[in-house]
């Protein structure tokens, strides 16, 4: 996939209406509907503030949950823009529907240096189906189409790909950052490249790790998906996470990365427990031999210390994906110990979304990290190599 996109600085935007696609899709307080977490929020200001300023009048959209086409008072985008208005310190006009006739004269009427925010796109049934309809729709309210929500590029909804078809179309600076670091990441890596992968399952990795096989120069694996490969090489796992049926695709991975002269570390000892509670009693056992009864819930202190060895002299870490439980403190030391590892070497340091990013974040590394993707799914799809509808559709440099 080509990575080298337009962006915001590459067009002309003065005197434009500008459809510009946020990711909103905030958490909220079930009870009030009141926002939780701004944090999507205040990262789109930048490219807000920059076609504002660039003289541009900017209509705003996004989804919010999982409507499903229905129209649901407590997923509206109403608060969204209240909060947006609070940041940007000036009136963000609100319109009641998507492409409906409120919509359509608040957007006709919108001024250079406006902005308006539309109502919860999935609120139409359009959006997820990508009906042409939807897009033309949507694309007809603007001149030009600016995309910077990363989480949704994987998917070709009509606000992430369809209005493209009708807008000349190009990256915010979220989008640009995401496309920069992480695609050149993958393309021209500073090496030694390694990959760090955890999580629980292996056949949420597949796509990752036969990518990655041919782009790393090592491997590491933790978390969940750590015992289909333990099964796969004659371990014993007890009642620890298994994919029975990946066993065949872990001896495939494995023989690959002997092929190509890829580095792939697995854990070598493995705190385990009885029951997958925060309470349990951690118990420190040989990864081949975990016994029956028990489950392994985090990587041990030999694994972290040849993890961590393994970090200091790359020149690229890519990290998706927990060690461990790490929501339990007493299974939480594997990944806090490859956080810490991450922020102390000097290499380029990317933390793919998801749960890693949330890691990150609770255990206080994030503003260590080159970058943390704002994509969980959209990261994953990056890693695999596949081709995201959401960014095959801007315009390229």
């Amino acid at each position: 996939m080509n990575y080298n996109k337009k962006t915001v600085k590459d067009i002309d935007v003065k005197g434009k209406k500008v459809l510009l696609r946020c990711d909103f899709n905030v958490p909220q307080d079930k009870a009030t509907g009141a926002i939780t977490d701004g944090k999507r929020i205040v990262a789109a200001l930048p490219t807000i503030q920059y076609l504002l300023e660039q003289g541009a009048a900017v209509i705003a959209c996004s989804h919010l949950g999982k409507p499903k086409g229905e129209w649901k008072q407590s997923l509206s985008l109403a608060p969204v823009a209240a909060r947006l208005g609070e940041l940007l310190g000036k009136d963000v006009i609100f319109a009641k529907d998507i492409v409906g006739e409120d919509a359509k004269a608040k957007a006709a009427a919108l001024q250079p240096g406006q902005i308006m925010l539309l109502e919860n796109l999935r609120f139409d049934i359009g959006e997820e189906k990508n009906h042409p309809e939807f897009a033309k729709a949507l694309a007809d309210l603007a001149e030009i189409y600016v995309s910077d929500a990363f989480g949704t590029v994987h998917r070709a909804h009509a606000s992430t790909a369809g209005v493209a078809a009708y807008l000349p179309a190009v990256s915010g600076f979220l989008i640009g950052k995401e496309l920069e670091i992480m695609g050149s990441a993958l393309a021209n890596p500073k090496r030694p490249l390694v990959a760090i992968l955890g999580g629980a399952k292996v056949s949420s990795k597949i796509g990752v790790i036969n990518n990655l096989l041919d782009i790393a120069d090592t491997i590491i694996v933790g978390g969940g998906m750590t015992y289909t490969f333990i099964k796969a090489m004659g371990g014993s796992v007890g009642t620890s996470l298994l994919e029975s049926d990946w066993l065949d695709y872990c001896k495939e991975m494995l023989a690959k990365a002997k092929e190509k002269g890829v580095r792939f570390l697995l854990p070598v000892d493995t705190l385990c427990a009885a029951e997958f509670s925060a309470d349990a009693k951690p118990e420190l056992v040989d990864t081949m031999h975990i016994p029956d009864g028990r489950m392994g819930m985090d990587i041990g202190p030999k694994t972290i210390e040849a993890y961590t060895d393994a970090v200091k002299d790359a020149g690229t870490v890519i990290w998706n994906g927990p060690m461990g439980v790490f929501e339990f403190p007493a299974f939480a030391e594997g990944t806090r110990a490859v956080a810490k590892a991450l922020a102390a070497t000097s290499a380029v340091t990317i933390v793919g979304g998801g749960d890693s990013a949330a890691a990150v974040s609770q255990l206080g590394f994030a503003d260590q990290m080159t970058h943390i993707s704002t994509g969980g799914g959209a990261s994953l799809e990056f890693l695999e190599g596949k081709e995201l509808p959401g960014v095959a559709c801007l315009l390229d440099r």
